[in-house]
């Protein structure tokens, strides 16, 4: 299993950056996790979108979601593919944002007409083709979903979302190769912390990395506003082991 950044910045786009979107791929199934601003462009320079199996939304704010209208927009009046439409897995109340979004300069049901929508039970997980998904929701201000992603034989890899400070996310964390966790905020923060902040702080990131014994921390849904560098080495000194800062292109193979 692969895992590549197609963009990492939060809200608002690094330069010439893309904000939340990584591509997970096997032999045989290819999935897009979020899609926020900018990923669109930047995942059909890697790959064709037709050939997505499916795309993964944690939470529906507009940096993980915006980049599904070009997709979709791709998808309706574009050359087709053959064969089964993209599946779209939202979390629960998901397709209800993304419609009152698009009908308030398009069709409501942009979504609906271009891809395979369904919501998705946090409890039971999802499958796609090989890759499996297992839930569990973290703390942010609207509901969001951490997700561990694994496929037979491969290691496994834990992507967090958006969150504060998280127990469920340490517990979907144990024992992961790698563990990929916000880092909104930078080493000097001053303001609400914790579950409140709805963010992470690099130490707090390095600390529930070091409590759920994983492999390796990925840094990422940060700003090149921020010293990023100093915020890599913040985490490493709590978490004892190899951290990275998510940069697009870098992939993993587990």
């Amino acid at each position: 299993m692969k895992v590549t950044v197609i963009g990492r910045s939060p809200a608002w786009q690094d330069a010439d950056g893309a904000c939340s979107g990584y591509l997970v791929e096997t032999d045989t199934t290819r999935v897009l996790v979020d899609c926020g601003n900018g990923v669109f462009g930047k995942l059909r320079g890697r790959i064709d979108h037709r050939e997505l199996d499916a795309v993964v939304i944690s939470h529906p704010h507009g940096d993980h979601i915006l980049d599904l209208i070009p997709f979709a927009y791709a998808l309706l009046y574009g050359p087709q593919k053959a064969g089964d439409r993209v599946r779209l897995h939202l979390p629960p109340g998901g397709a209800g944002v993304l419609r009152t979004i698009c009908g308030a300069f398009d069709s409501p049901t942009l979504m609906d007409d271009a891809f395979d929508v369904d919501h998705y039970d946090p409890e039971s997980g999802i499958q796609v083709g090989d890759i499996n998904f297992t839930m569990t929701e973290v703390p942010h201000f609207i509901p969001a979903y951490a997700m561990a992603i694994s496929s037979d034989g491969c290691g496994r890899f834990v992507y967090g979302a958006d969150c504060g400070v998280s127990d469920s996310l340490v517990d979907l964390a144990k024992g992961a190769d790698i563990l990929m966790v916000e880092a909104t905020l930078p080493v000097n923060h001053e303001g609400p912390d914790g579950v409140e902040s709805g963010h992470l702080t690099p130490v707090q990131a390095g600390l529930m990395a070091r409590d759920a014994g994983a492999g390796r921390l990925v840094l990422t849904h940060a700003s090149d506003c921020l010293d990023l560098e100093g915020s890599r080495l913040a985490a490493a000194e709590v978490f004892g082991g190899a951290v990275d800062v998510a940069r697009e292109g870098l992939s993993w193979d587990l």
